[in-house]
C-alpha cells in the first residue's frame, strides 16, 4: 500500500475507504464490526474530543487492556492532531501519576479493571477521565465499586464531518514511556512518520493481506504490539481480534480454535513456558523417553510430531509467529526449528518504533535476528576483534527524542542521526544481526573478558523447575540468583507428602540437590570465564517491569554471603 502521506490520519482514511466492508477490530466473542464502523466510531470520539476543547498537540493518555476501543481512541486522538500517551497496565499508581504529570496529559481513557489505579489521581493538567469500555465520562470522585453502573452521556453517533486539521509526518503521534529495567521511565517521542513508515516496512518482511487474521495478546501500549499488531494489519485490511479478559491458556486455546489466526505476536516468555510445561514433560516422563529425546535423530522426529500438535493448538493456520522483546532461549528455538513451527525473531526498541531488523520464518537462523529491515541502516560501532560492539540504528523509524529530556536525547542520538541502542551485537558474513546483551548488564571478568548475563540466564532458565534467574557479580564472584517453581517441584514429588513430619526438611534437601545439579549443568555449557561460582535461591519472584522484564538495577548491589 502506498500512502501519499505517512500519518495515522492518512492510514485511517485510506484503509477505511478501501476496505470499508471488511471485518476490522473485534472481540473473539463478537465479530461483526467493519472498517466503516471503525471509521464512524473514530469520527464520533474525535468530535467529542474537539467539543471538550482538545487541541492539536494536547496529550491524551490510554490506560487499558486490549480491546477494539483502544484502537478507536488512538485514531480519534490522532485524527485531531492530539498526542496519545499509551500507558502499560503494569505500571503502579505512582508511576501513572508521574507519567500524567510529566506528559501534561489533559484527558485519559481508562478501562474498568484499571480505573482503580487512577480513581484518586489528580494533576494540574488532568481534566477528564473516560471509561474506554463504553466511552462514558467518569465524574470526579466516582466510586470504584460502582464503575459497572456508569451511564454513558457521550453521543456515540456524532458522525458530522471533522474540521480540516493539518497533520504533518513529523508531528508527534505518541509519547510512550518505557518500562525501564535500569530504573526510570523515559518518554519516547514518536512521530506519525516513525510509526506509519515502520508498519509499512514490516510488510517487506511478511506480506499482509485481507485474508489475514491477527489475535492480539501483548499490551497495545507497547510499541511492538501497537505497530505490528494494530497499524500493520489495519494498513492492509486484515482482521484483528481481542480477548475480553486476561489471555490465560484456558481462554486462549478456544479463541485460537475459533479465530484460526494467521499471525500472532509474542514475547519469548510465552513460548518458553509452553515448551517447558507442555513439551519437555512428555519427552522426559521416563528413562526410555528421555534417552530417545537425548538422541538427535529421534529428538528431531519427536519435535516434528510435537510441532504438528502445537500448530493445531494455535488453530492450524499460523503462518507467522513473531517473537520479540527479549532473547529467545536457544533450546526452545532449536525445538521450534525442528518442529517446523513458523516462528520469526525481530529486533528493535521503542525508540525505533520498534522494528529495525528481522526475517520471515523461512529465513530464520539459530540465535540470530536477521538483516536490517529495508530502509534501515544498522552498524556495529567500534567493533572489537570478534566484530562485536554497540548496535547503532539510523532510519525514518528513529524517534524524535526523549520528551523534555534534550540532554539525554543528545547522548543517545548523534548529530548525523544514529541512535545508540545500548545493545551489543555483531553481523555474520551474510549481513545477519545477532544480539549478545545490554552494555549496562555486561560483566567484566577477572582477566578482562566480557561476560553476558543474559546468555547464562538463558541456560539456567531451561533447567527443570527454574522459573526465572538473574546472574550478578558479588564480591568478585559470578553468582546465579534462581527462583524455583515450587508448585511444579512439589507436584513432581508428591511422595514427600507422606513424610509430613519432615516435609520441609526433605524439600529443602531436594532444592539443595537441584542447586548442585544446576551448577554442574550450567558450567558444562558455558566458556571458562562465564562459569558460575555460586548458586543462591531467590525465594520470592523478582520484581519486574510492566513488560515482565526483571528490574535488574534492584539487584545490582545485592549482598550475597
Amino acid at each position: 500500500m502506498v500512502l501519499t502521506k505517512l500519518t495515522l490520519t492518512e492510514l485511517l482514511s485510506n484503509s477505511c475507504s478501501k476496505f470499508k466492508n471488511n471485518l476490522c477490530l473485534n472481540f473473539v466473542q463478537s465479530e461483526n464490526k467493519t472498517y466503516q464502523d471503525f471509521y464512524n466510531e473514530v469520527t464520533s470520539i474525535a468530535n467529542y474530543l474537539l467539543s471538550q476543547g482538545i487541541q492539536k498537540g494536547d496529550k491524551i493518555a490510554i490506560l487499558s487492556a486490549n480491546m477494539p476501543n483502544w484502537g478507536v481512541a488512538q485514531f480519534a486522538i490522532a485524527r485531531i492532531g492530539a498526542v496519545a500517551v499509551p500507558i502499560l497496565p503494569g505500571f503502579s499508581s505512582a508511576d501513572i501519576q508521574n507519567i500524567l504529570e510529566h506528559s501534561e496529559t489533559r484527558m485519559i481513557f481508562v478501562s474498568k479493571l484499571l480505573y482503580k489505579l487512577i480513581a484518586d489521581v489528580k494533576t494540574d493538567f488532568l481534566e477528564q477521565k473516560i471509561l474506554i469500555n463504553t466511552f462514558a465520562r467518569i465524574p470526579e470522585g466516582f466510586p470504584i465499586e460502582d464503575i459497572d453502573k456508569l451511564e454513558n452521556t457521550i453521543d456515540l453517533h456524532n458522525f458530522a464531518p471533522l474540521p480540516e486539521i493539518t497533520i504533518e509526518e513529523e508531528d508527534t503521534a505518541s509519547i510512550i514511556y518505557t518500562s525501564g529495567t535500569t530504573g526510570f521511565s523515559k518518554g519516547v517521542e514518536l512521530s506519525h512518520r516513525n510509526l506509519v513508515w515502520d508498519a509499512q516496512q514490516c510488510a517487506t518482511i511478511q506480506p499482509i493481506g485481507t485474508h489475514d487474521r491477527f489475535l492480539s495478546i501483548l499490551p497495545m501500549a507497547h510499541t511492538f504490539e501497537n505497530t505490528l499488531g494494530l497499524l500493520l494489519p489495519l494498513m492492509f485490511g486484515a482482521q484483528i481480534y481481542y480477548l475480553d479478559r486476561v489471555p490465560t491458556p484456558k481462554l486462549l486455546v478456544p479463541a485460537m480454535q475459533k479465530i484460526r489466526p494467521t499471525v500472532m505476536l509474542s514475547v519469548p516468555l510465552i513460548i518458553e513456558k509452553i515448551y517447558k510445561t507442555q513439551v519437555v514433560p512428555k519427552f522426559t516422563s521416563s528413562r526410555f523417553m528421555s534417552a530417545l529425546y537425548g538422541f538427535a535423530p529421534t529428538r528431531k522426529i519427536l519435535n516434528r510430531l510435537a510441532g504438528k500438535k502445537l500448530m493445531q493448538t494455535f488453530g492450524g493456520e499460523i503462518i507467522f509467529f513473531g517473537i520479540g522483546g527479549a532473547k529467545l532461549d536457544a533450546t526452545v528455538e532449536q525445538f521450534l526449528r525442528e518442529a517446523k513451527f513458523p516462528y520469526a525473531i525481530g529486533y528493535g526498541l521503542t525508540e525505533t518504533a520498534p522494528m529495525s531488523a528481522g526475517t520471515a520464518p523461512k529465513n530464520t537462523f539459530l540465535q540470530g535476528v536477521g538483516p536490517a529491515m529495508q530502509g534501515v541502516e544498522i552498524k556495529i560501532n567500534e567493533p572489537d576483534k570478534t566484530g562485536q560492539g554497540e548496535i547503532w540504528i539510523k532510519g525514518p523509524n528513529v524517534m524524535k527524542g526523549y520528551y523534555k529530556k534534550p540532554e539525554l536525547t543528545k547522548e543517545c542520538i548523534t548529530e548525523d542521526g544514529w541512535f545508540k541502542t545500548g545493545d551489543l551485537g555483531s553481523f555474520d558474513s551474510k549481513g545477519r544481526l545477532s544480539i549478545r546483551g545490554r552494555i549496562k548488564t555486561m560483566i567484566l571478568g577477572s582477566s578482562g573478558e566480557n561476560i553476558y548475563p543474559e546468555e547464562i540466564e538463558s541456560i539456567i532458565n531451561n533447567f527443570r523447575f527454574v522459573s526465572e534467574s538473574l546472574v550478578v557479580e558479588s564480591k568478585g564472584k559470578l553468582v546465579a540468583m534462581v527462583h524455583f517453581n515450587m508448585e511444579e517441584l512439589e507436584k513432581n514429588y508428591k511422595r514427600f507428602k507422606s513424610q509430613a513430619d519432615c516435609y520441609k526438611t526433605v524439600i529443602n534437601d531436594y532444592i539443595e540437590e537441584q542447586k548442585k545439579e544446576l551448577f554442574e549443568y550450567v558450567n558444562s555449557r558455558v566458556n571458562n570465564f562465564s562459569k558460575l561460582q555460586l548458586v543462591v535461591v531467590q525465594s520470592e519472584p523478582f520484581e519486574k517491569t510492566p513488560t515482565h522484564k526483571i528490574k535488574r538495577f534492584l539487584y545490582n548491589n545485592v549482598n550475597i554471603k
